[in-house]
């Protein structure tokens, strides 16, 4: 048994009723990191996911702000900034009518910056021969009309339609532009990213798929990007930055950015490196197309 001499107990008492003060306690240092880290969050697009990723890496670098990137498609991104659940929506295609009626509703101002271009590239297995395609075949092929790449010139084979599902703003795009907003074919297999698509057209020698050009570029020699007419007796054009920008492809988009209102604070910050020279070089060495 240990003994406490009497002026070593009161000693231990007092440190002790002290240390129990509130005004005596020790700084809680996860409170005080908690409040300097800042956190950003950025929801939407698939085909941009890259993109934001690489954006959102480098600006963590110069920023103490945490930001944090997921995909589920366009749709999925404007639903999020509907409801409160992110801060910044990364989307492939405009906001349509009926969400904006919806962000009214909950009393969200949608607010629309083009960050960036991209080509809607068209690609197939490396070995089919089919090198181009007019818009009308290829929406002939997504609406089912044209079941075998016989019918356009190619080998005696089924075609598998692979498409993005329908919460993609690649999807509402690829519609509009080259389906004519007509129905895709119920045979068409909707896969869940643009990542998907590609590692599916590099299984199946038969496959089709549309992929943003900044896949189709990392992809490399796995697929084979074809050249597309905007309409028969048209020239081919193939995908690149530069058809991009001059419109001479004929499936291209702006990307963009949605905030709930002017974008303030760290939002303001993230948009502003983005639109500036070292986010739209990251834009460029991406596959993607400056919008300046």
């Amino acid at each position: 048994m240990i003994c406490l001499r009497p002026r070593t107990i009161i000693m231990l008492v007092a440190i002790t009723a002290l240390a129990a003060l509130p005004g005596c306690s020790r700084p809680d240092k996860t409170d005080a990191t908690s409040k300097a880290k800042q956190t950003l969050t950025i929801k939407g697009s698939d085909t941009m996911v890259h993109l934001m990723s690489t954006w959102a890496e480098s600006f963590g670098a110069t920023s103490p702000t945490q930001v944090s990137v997921t995909g589920g498609g366009s749709g999925t991104g404007i639903a999020a900034l509907l409801n409160g659940t992110t801060d910044i929506c990364a989307a492939s295609r405009q906001i349509e009518d009926k969400e904006t009626a919806l962000a009214k509703q909950k009393n969200i101002t949608p607010n629309e910056i083009t960050v960036a271009l991209d080509g809607i590239a068209v690609v197939v297995h490396p070995d089919n021969p089919i090198t181009e395609l007019s818009l009308e075949q290829i929406g002939a092929i997504y609406t089912g009309a044209i079941g075998n790449w016989k019918e356009v010139g190619g080998p005696d084979q089924p075609i598998l339609l692979l498409s993005r599902e329908s919460s993609s703003g690649t999807y509402v795009f690829f519609q509009e532009k080259v389906l004519n907003k007509k129905d895709y074919s119920q045979q068409a297999r909707l896969m869940p990213g643009t990542s998907a698509v590609v590692q599916a057209v590099t299984a199946d020698r038969g496959a089709i798929g549309y992929v943003g050009l900044g896949y189709a570029k990392e992809a490399g020699n796995k697929v084979k990007t074809i050249a597309v007419r905007s309409a028969a007796g048209q020239p081919a054009v193939m995908p690149s930055p530069a058809t991009v920008k001059d419109a001479s492809y004929p499936v291209a988009r702006a990307l963009y950015l949605y905030t709930n209102g002017a974008p303030q604070g760290k939002v303001k910050e993230f948009v502003d490196f983005c639109l500036g020279s070292a986010g739209q070089k990251i834009v460029a060495d991406t596959g993607y197309v400056q919008v300046h």
